[in-house]
């Protein structure tokens, strides 16, 4: 049985607000482990401990979690793009400042446009197209910096941004066949499905990021910090959709910049440069101009659904 939740947008707020704090916050814990965890092990606790969360959550509440045909083949495929996009960003975190990285990634809307263009051959005004060379060019300058410091390594937020555009791609195709709590519990379990064997592997053949750490107390206590910040983020973010339109929240998700800035200053004593932030301006502002944008053509579409179809006289 299904219940329409009443939107409180006010609360839809708050939650999406809570998902912009945890989600960088669980980056910079990343960060910090990405020096002395390897990333193979980094990623299987993140995945672990998302189905130690949700996995009670989906028993408790009768969840329907069985998949089949079509949508168990594409919750493979997302979970692959997940275990890859994660990977790619705590990459990422290991050369570049935290709130570069993060900006960097925001590229991930025009990529998703420019993919709806040119490969779902959706329609896409001038204007939009516009706003997506003028965001590449902001996240050039957020690059370049960094560029110069670590070379190709200034660009895994990029694949980072690729990788979750075909995740969202994906994501959606599923959508409303599945329940979001129950999908997000499966994937975790196929994530470490796949994770545990190359693991063992990787171990006593010394492949370099697929080695087993015995980590300490405090070490052990981040590792399970970066599974329960990913997974309460997402959590937050799936019920604010409960109570506010995407079209009020969407652009809210920005404020993980600013937030990434903070913690990355607190953190790691981090600032970007002034090349990096006027980078990041350009990107947000550019960003933002493609959310509106969209917000008033989905507008218009649905106005001129509604408006009455005159006949004309026989």
């Amino acid at each position: 049985m299904r219940f329409m939740t009443q939107d409180r947008p006010l609360l839809g707020i708050l939650l999406m607000l809570g998902f912009c704090i945890l989600a960088p916050l669980g980056d910079a814990v990343a960060k910090l482990l990405g020096q002395h965890i390897p990333l193979g092990e980094l990623i299987f606790v993140r995945f672990a401990a998302q189905v130690i969360l949700l996995m009670p959550l989906v028993w408790g509440g009768a969840r329907m979690w069985r998949m089949r045909g079509r949508v168990l083949r594409l919750t493979f495929l997302r979970t692959l793009l997940h275990i890859g996009g994660i990977g790619a960003m705590f990459t990422a975190l290991k050369y570049l400042p935290l709130a570069d990285a993060v900006a960097i990634a925001f590229v991930m809307p025009f990529i998703m446009l420019l993919i709806g263009k040119f490969i779902l051959l959706e329609e896409v005004g001038l204007r939009r197209i516009l706003a997506c060379v003028v965001g590449f060019a902001g996240t050039l300058l957020v690059i370049q910096p960094s560029f110069a410091e670590v070379g190709l390594h200034a660009l895994w937020p990029l694949a980072v941004a690729v990788i979750f555009a075909l995740f969202m791609m994906v994501t959606r195709q599923i959508a409303k066949e599945t329940d979001p709590i129950s999908l997000q519990a499966v994937s975790g379990t196929m994530a470490c499905v796949m994770l545990a064997p190359l693991l063992l592997i990787g171990d006593p053949l010394g492949i370099e990021g697929l080695q087993i750490v015995v980590p300490d107390l405090w070490t052990s206590f981040l590792m399970l910090g970066i599974g329960v910040l990913g997974t309460g983020a997402h959590l937050l973010m799936t019920w604010s959709l409960r109570y506010a339109p995407a079209a009020t929240l969407a652009p809210m998700q920005y404020l993980e910049i600013p937030v990434a800035t903070l913690f990355g200053w607190l953190i790691f004593i981090e600032l970007p440069d002034g090349l990096a932030a006027l980078g990041i301006t350009i990107t947000v502002a550019a960003g933002l101009y493609v959310i509106l944008r969209e917000q008033a053509v989905a507008r218009q579409a649905a106005q001129s659904s509604k408006a009455p179809v005159t006949q004309s006289p026989a």
